[in-house]
């Protein structure tokens, strides 16, 4: 479950967050502790980066799918 903070992120704050997790998880040197807070906090901090990116092909599909209609209706105009 997210937080109302990874919520309130835009996605480039989350996924610049997110880089730097990787980044100390793969440097090492933490505690198991403070790898296990970081893997939960990658994994918050993903699931925003997904529902910006699903939000996202939602309205570029809704966009596209306007598009096409206005196509088609611009079609059937100019066909009578």
């Amino acid at each position: 479950m997210t937080s109302n903070v990874s919520e309130a992120l835009g996605y480039e704050q989350a996924r610049d967050e997110l880089i730097e997790v990787v980044r100390r998880l793969e440097v090492g040197g933490t505690t198991l502790e403070e790898s296990l807070a970081l893997w939960e906090r990658g994994e918050e901090l993903a699931k925003v980066c997904r529902q910006w990116l699903e939000g996202a092909r939602k309205r570029l599909d809704a966009a596209l799918a306007g598009e096409r209609s206005e196509d088609t209706e611009a079609g059937a105009e100019a066909g009578t």
